[in-house]
């Protein structure tokens, strides 16, 4: 098992340009430790013959496929506009310049 020193956090905070106290350092070297030591059992248990996943269930897509259908004609979705150039909706400039 390997175990992260002291010395090592402090090494790493210098080159992250962090600031850390002697309490911090300790606090962190702790839970640095706790956390390599996790990752060496993931590592034990992570042979050749178990796939890498990214999640503990396999996943499929749950979307439709895309189809078709009935849409507006531009004459149909203009009839409702206050104001149309004949193709396009025509609508009051809010920026206060024109286009």
């Amino acid at each position: 098992m390997s175990e992260i020193s002291a010395e090592q956090v402090a090494h790493l905070a210098n080159l992250a340009r962090i600031a850390l106290t002697d309490e911090e350092i300790g606090h962190l070297t702790t839970e640095l430790s706790q956390i390599m030591q996790a990752v060496e059992k993931v590592s034990e248990v992570a042979t050749p013959d178990v796939p890498p996943t990214s999640h503990p269930i396999p996943m499929q897509n749950v979307y439709r496929d895309d189809v078709v259908g009935n849409t507006l004609t531009v004459e149909e979705a203009l009839s409702g506009a206050p104001e149309s150039d004949g193709s396009r909706f025509v609508v009051t400039a809010i920026l206060g310049e024109e286009q």
